[in-house]
């Protein structure tokens, strides 16, 4: 009966398929042995699908995909879908999940689930409504090194807490007057570096992922599953500062609970190492903690393969999982610029932007 159960065809539909994280979905469906029977993008150039599946049931217009789905939902010979996987703009993501559980299935959503963090409590409230559920892609959360590193902080973390006789301890009080400096100063708790370039051309500018109104920005964009992953790390942010703030790049610093955090977010090529333009990379990924360098440059093929498994296996993440990292986005997006930090991520004080 178990394992019955474990390889169950499920039914699969997927806005956005024409887009650029598309083919990772499409490939854990495949690898995940089930069926994807329908799919939506106002774009066309979908000829992927032929190498995963060549027959599903493709729409340009969302509102034709969604008559179509409560159209399967309703027949009494054709397979109803089970989970709609949303790969839409990041605005568009909120009303493609309500769809979703409209036509009874589970959202798979890729990040952010939502742009406003009000937004998820009403998809909460949706999910007891229709007795669906809402997973997101927190896929570093998966990744094995990540996975060991994160055990490893947990238990030094509880053995820190045992010697202070528990709680936060007298080696990490918060700071409570929203000092930064001080905080460092005054404050034993791990420091974090974060530097993360990804290279962009123009086109970038000109789609919707440069539109902030459409994506969130590039705290949004590139940032999202770096803190999430440092919050899951270290506990939710306390104090909050941007240092920086561009179309092509942002700075910043943050205190979580157990760890300070420098960080610096860039679409400029010109802010790639020396070594890394020479080795003809396009992307520079640095987390340092401690001065410890963190390394996971591997293992990032199957990621999304693996949280498919969890999701079908009746675990996953879920919004609750997402809430803290949405939140801090989009205070990043909404705070001012501080001019009077000495805080500065190493990048941002030696091109004194």
């Amino acid at each position: 009966m178990g394992n019955k159960s474990q390889h169950m065809t499920r039914y699969f539909a997927m806005t956005g398929v024409a887009g650029y994280i598309a083919p990772r979905h499409l490939q854990a469906i495949k690898d995940t042995g089930n069926v994807l029977l329908a799919a939506t993008d106002p774009h066309d150039s979908v000829g992927i699908l032929d190498r995963y599946f060549p027959e599903t049931s493709f729409f340009t217009e969302t509102e034709r995909f969604d008559r179509h789905l409560e159209k399967l939902r309703r027949s009494k010979d054709q397979h109803s879908v089970d989970y709609v996987t949303i790969c839409s703009p990041n605005n568009l993501h909120d009303a493609h999940i309500r769809m979703a559980l409209r036509v009874g299935a589970d959202a798979i959503c890729e990040k952010p689930l939502v742009l406003n963090p009000w937004n998820l409590d009403v998809l909460q409230e949706l999910e007891q409504e229709h007795e669906k559920r809402v997973f997101t892609l927190l896929q570093l959360r998966v990744h094995p090194a990540i996975v060991a590193l994160k055990d490893r902080f947990s238990s030094e973390q509880q053995d820190r807490s045992a010697r202070t006789g528990g709680g936060v301890g007298d080696n990490e009080q918060a700071t409570g007057d929203g000092n930064a400096g001080g905080s460092a100063k005054t404050v034993k708790k791990r420091h974090v570096d974060l530097t993360y370039i990804t290279s962009r051309g123009k086109w970038y500018h000109y789609s919707w992922k440069g539109d902030i109104s459409r994506s969130g920005g590039i705290s949004t964009n590139i940032g999202i599953h770096f803190f999430d992953m440092l919050m899951w790390f270290f506990g939710p942010v306390q104090y909050n500062e941007l240092h920086h703030s561009d179309p092509d790049k942002m700075s910043g610093f943050m205190e979580l609970e157990h760890a300070t955090v420098s960080w610096y977010l860039s679409l400029d090529r010109a802010d790639l190492p020396a070594q890394a333009i020479a080795d003809g990379k396009p992307t520079y990924r640095s987390i340092t903690i401690d001065g410890e360098e963190v390394e996971f440059s591997g293992g990032f093929t199957d990621l999304h393969t693996r949280v498919y498994e969890e999701i079908l296996a009746g675990r996953g993440f879920g919004i609750d999982d997402a809430r803290e990292s949405i939140k801090l986005v989009h205070d990043l997006r909404n705070i001012p610029v501080s001019h009077s930090s000495d805080m500065l991520h190493p990048m941002l004080r030696s091109k004194s932007l």
